[in-house]
């Protein structure tokens, strides 16, 4: 089982992770980069995008799932709450898609209010990157 995290599907397996922590089901990659980041097998730029790639890719898969969500369906209080940060703030909350609890509903939310999907890949891509680099700049102690 070691092989997968630290071998030749390392890779793979930190997209999965992200892209399966990002969508609707429960999930964490944060402890797989850091595992990674700590390996020193693979150049630090790489892992940043797999993760982001991942974990955008699920994002975006809430987004596309929101879009067949139909219009008059009520939601959810989560998503009801997302709903409400969409309408006020626009396009920028979703830089917050990272954010456990908030942010699978915030990307569903997206989609299901037909945002602009160019922009919404974008924020989320942004908004995912930043807090894998701050991942990486806190393990790597490149701040003290």
């Amino acid at each position: 089982m070691f092989d997968w995290f630290a071998g030749d599907h390392a890779l793979w397996v930190l997209f999965s992770t992200g892209f399966l922590s990002s969508t609707l089901l429960p999930g964490g990659s944060e402890a797989n980069l850091i595992f990674l980041l700590n390996q020193q097998h693979y150049p630090v730029v790489w892992l940043l995008v797999v993760a982001t790639l991942g974990n955008t890719l699920g994002g975006m898969t809430n987004y596309w799932i929101g879009r067949f969500i139909p219009q008059r369906k009520k939601s959810e209080k989560q998503q009801q709450r997302a709903l409400v940060w969409l309408s006020r703030y626009g396009y920028p909350v979703l830089l917050l898609s990272w954010m456990p609890v908030i942010g699978d509903p915030l990307c569903l939310a997206a989609g299901w209010l037909r945002l602009r999907q160019s922009w919404c890949w974008l924020l989320v891509a942004i908004g995912k990157a930043l807090r894998y680099v701050v991942i990486s700049v806190v393990t790597l102690g490149l701040i003290h």
